[in-house]
């Protein structure tokens, strides 16, 4: 009898674990973390404001947060704090499961947190300046996915610092995403003219004129570029739309909006982009094995400047698993910039770190893209799977990860895309080579025979650029000297020389 009295003042001694409920518990983590995509007009399918929105999506929610999909943020916790992490901790993912077990019970009404005070419409406030796509452009419910290019004029009086643009899709459901740079050569403007639909199907003129103004892909949040950074737009300038549609099922148009914020603040000095490997990879050699499981490529680059690293991001398709981005510092310590191991096609951002990032010169940057061909990948498109090579469309493959930084002070900005240029022609010479020694003929054809042989399809005696295979075409218009969109034997022999092909 004293036992049982003993154990029953021991267990009325033990604090009792508060219910869970909505209004104290969950309604704080939902509209902190997820409300804001879930709302109307945003990006989310349905509104998560109250507490029946939350209710009858209960089971979803958590099995979405313990798996980490919701809310989506696939960067692994790395060597710097990034702004605007989106990761619930173990604490709010196991309160959002005792609800549920509860009974998802909502609990004093009094209790409710307010929700937060959304920005409507435009995310960063009224812009300076907002344009439109000049017509709307058809999307088919099926086929291919599409890649087309749209003029804007801006017709600015002077030239402008921009600080930051937001893009808004005029129909979420197929756009995927939008890369934005400005042309003062009327490029753009001549090609849209040739073209009988809207836009046009790609601006082949790079360089001198024309210039990136970075851009947007699904699951992307507007920001500004931090502290005194911002992109020079000369006068006259064009905006130009690189646009990528995905077919939804049903027959949509699309006529997106963009937003442009300037500053009178000229920035103190410019900022590159050093992208591993360069050209999303199309210099790599990329070519997936069907049933490859961990198709790798990799690349390095040592900076020849102290740098400040303020953001880095990261692209692949379909089949891309593993994307890692690390820096070794001259004193071998190595830092995780970024770190993504299971890549998602649908959900792309740029990761922007909460403070300048300082690296020293003599850092070495190595980037890792893995991809997963295999039929274990759910997100495979293609069952069985089959042999995939670089491309722009969603079923081909490409993938780097980019970082963004500018010269430390003291340092030239010069130097940095100098030595990064002189990588990008590297890697161009090293596979070129490569993929030239493959297509040698196992007969004794020189490599030029070879080439010739293999891909002149419609036999005139020269390889056209689109008989040209995908690792050549980077190479092309440098190549193609008398400007016929055709590389002919003499043109090859050029080629091979410069690039100190064997013969």
């Amino acid at each position: 009898m004293k036992k049982a009295i003993l154990i029953t003042t021991l267990l009325a001694a033990l604090p009792l674990r508060a219910e869970v409920t909505f209004t104290k518990d969950v309604a704080p983590i939902i509209f902190n973390h997820c409300a804001g995509c879930h709302r109307p007009g945003e990006a989310a399918p349905f509104a998560l404001l109250n507490y029946n929105d939350v209710r009858k999506r209960a089971r979803l929610i958590v099995r979405v947060t313990e798996d980490r999909v919701m809310p989506p943020w696939h960067a692994e916790k790395g060597s710097f704090v990034f702004h605007g992490d989106r990761r619930l901790t173990v604490k709010q993912i196991d309160t959002l499961a005792q609800w549920l077990k509860a009974g998802a019970p909502e609990g004093d009404p009094a209790k409710l947190p307010a929700l937060p005070k959304f920005t409507a419409g435009w995310q960063l406030g009224k812009p300076d300046l907002i344009v439109k796509m000049t017509e709307s452009f058809p999307v088919p419910a099926e086929g291919r996915d599409i890649y087309r290019g749209f003029v804007v004029p801006l017709n600015l009086p002077k030239d402008k610092w921009l600080k930051a643009i937001e893009f808004r899709p005029g129909t979420r459901s197929v756009v995927h995403h939008c890369l934005f740079s400005y042309d003062t050569t009327g490029e753009a403007r001549r090609l849209d003219r040739a073209d009988r639909q809207p836009g046009f199907r790609r601006m082949r003129r790079q360089g001198r004129g024309v210039g990136s103004l970075g851009g947007w892909a699904v699951g992307g949040q507007p920001r500004e570029l931090p502290d005194d950074l911002a992109w020079h737009l000369p006068k006259a300038s064009d905006l130009v739309l690189s646009m990528h549609y995905h077919p939804s099922g049903k027959p949509e148009r699309d006529q997106s909006s963009i937003g442009l914020y300037f500053t009178d603040q000229p920035p103190r000095t410019a900022f590159a982009g050093v992208q591993l490997p360069p050209a999303f990879g199309a210099l790599s050699g990329v070519d997936i094995p069907a049933g490859n499981k961990a198709y790798k490529v990799t690349d390095s680059f040592t900076l020849p400047i102290a740098v400040e690293a303020f953001a880095i991001s990261a692209h692949a398709h379909y089949l891309g698993k593993h994307l890692q981005m690390t820096a070794t510092l001259p004193t071998g310590k190595q830092l995780n910039l970024l770190d993504i191991p299971d890549w998602d096609f649908s959900w792309q951002e740029q990761y922007q770190f909460k403070d300048f990032i300082k690296l020293p010169k003599g850092t070495r940057l190595d980037s890792m893209v893995v991809w997963d061909n295999s039929a274990a990948n759910p997100n495979n498109p293609t069952v069985p799977p089959v042999r995939v090579r670089w491309g722009v469309e969603s079923e081909d493959e490409m993938g780097s990860l980019t970082l963004l930084c500018r010269p430390a002070s003291g340092e030239r900005y010069a130097t940095l895309t100098t030595a990064y240029a002189r990588h990008l022609a590297e890697v161009r010479t090293r596979t070129t080579r490569e993929m030239a020694a493959r297509v040698q003929g196992a007969n004794g054809d020189s490599i030029l025979d070879a080439l010739l042989r293999r891909n002149d399809r419609n036999r005139n005696g020269k390889i056209d650029l689109s008989e040209a295979p995908r690792w050549l075409k980077p190479s092309f218009d440098r190549a193609d000297t008398n400007n016929d969109n055709a590389l002919d034997a003499a043109e090859l022999r050029a080629t091979r020389d410069r690039l100190k092909l064997n013969r």
